[in-house]
């Protein structure tokens, strides 16, 4: 198993078109009100099939909960949950078992059927564990808010606030964009590209309101270190940045400074240029960030590539991928920076403890 920070064990139980996926999550308090109707609404969210822009791959992603909670709370033991693969085509991976995918991860990490533990279907034990994680912050914070929207695809823009965007805005249209313009043209650009076998990525933002200060730690475990190994774990992520990130060195310091100021007995800044994070720990500011994602790696044309025994040749595209994997892709970030923040969570609690 890889130890995914300190609150989460992820496991894939086997590959993407084998007989399930599944996950194994540790360190979750006692009587934490979980219901399964509560994980599968996550996992709703993610699965494919949903429109008509992203895979057709039709899987019901249905979660079953095999240890860990009784009568809908938190044992405080670990939780097991395991999604069925439904609609597995190991078949349709023959060529690839001799022929290295272009920009996947078959020539590093040698996984046939599906890419196994490289391809996007284990993000299914992230997704399931983020539902548990969200009532572990909301017992102590009901008022945390974890929001992501698809703010580009490839050169189209969206126009959004992260201080008063919400659920229903991003949840209102299939591409998941905070920016009810820009969801016609997005819509338009995905099927345009996968008429021509091809694909396109994008940027994926996410904030984080009613954080409250002080998680996070000043070294190796700053909050935005955390963040950002997160989110690059999540597969086709290329870039990560928090708060002005590279925008940012177009200042002075004058200028990218946040001043501080008293509101009533809280200490607030009139501006976020650090994206709610100061010294690797939340300052009490809406945390705001920004991931990457490339194109998608499986194209329906052409490529060329080589043999596992170092002959040149190519390889057509085949099998049922996302054009663009943006739109899944929103509850996947928003699960990870849960997880994140939970950790972060239980450990200032062990520690105020002490």
């Amino acid at each position: 198993m890889d130890k995914l920070f300190a609150f989460i064990l992820l496991e894939n139980l086997t590959v993407a078109h084998g007989g399930a996926v599944g996950v194994i999550i540790d360190g979750c308090p006692p009587r934490v009100p979980i219901t399964q109707a509560m994980i599968q609404q996550a996992l709703d969210r993610r699965r494919p099939g949903q429109s008509d822009i992203v895979t057709p791959r039709k899987e019901p992603d249905t979660a079953e909960i095999l240890s860990g909670i009784q009568d809908d709370l938190t044992l405080g033991t670990p939780i097991a949950i395991t999604v069925k693969n439904t609609d597995q085509r190991p078949g349709a991976y023959d060529e690839m078992a001799v022929k290295y995918r272009p920009s996947h991860a078959d020539y590093t990490y040698r996984a046939l059927s599906g890419g196994g533990r490289a391809s996007a279907r284990e993000t299914i034990g992230r997704v399931a564990a983020a539902a548990i994680a969200m009532q572990v912050l909301r017992q102590q914070h009901p008022q945390l808010e974890v929001l992501a929207w698809v703010k580009s695809i490839q050169h189209l823009e969206a126009q959004v606030d992260p201080l008063t965007i919400d659920a229903a805005t991003i949840e209102g249209n299939i591409v998941r964009t905070g920016d009810p313009a820009m969801v016609e043209p997005m819509i338009d650009h995905i099927k345009s590209i996968r008429s021509q076998g091809n694909s396109v990525g994008g940027v994926i933002e996410c904030v984080i309101r009613g954080c409250p200060p002080g998680l996070g730690e000043p070294i190796f475990d700053k909050l935005e270190a955390d963040l950002a190994k997160a989110m690059l774990s999540i597969p086709a992520t290329k870039g990560f940045e928090i708060g002005s990130g590279f925008a940012g060195t177009l200042l002075t310091g004058k200028e990218h400074n946040d001043p501080f100021v008293m509101e009533g007995e809280k200490v607030r800044t009139t501006s976020n240029r650090s994206g709610g994070v100061q010294g690797g720990i939340s300052n009490g500011e809406a945390i705001f960030f920004r991931v990457a994602f490339k194109p998608t790696a499986t194209i329906m044309t052409s490529q060329q590539t080589v043999t596992s025994d170092g002959q040149e040749t190519e390889l057509q595209g085949k099998g049922r991928h996302d054009a663009c994997v943006l739109p899944r892709a929103v509850p996947i970030v928003e699960a990870m920076a849960t997880l994140v923040l939970a950790d972060h969570l239980l450990r200032q609690r062990a520690i105020s403890s002490l």
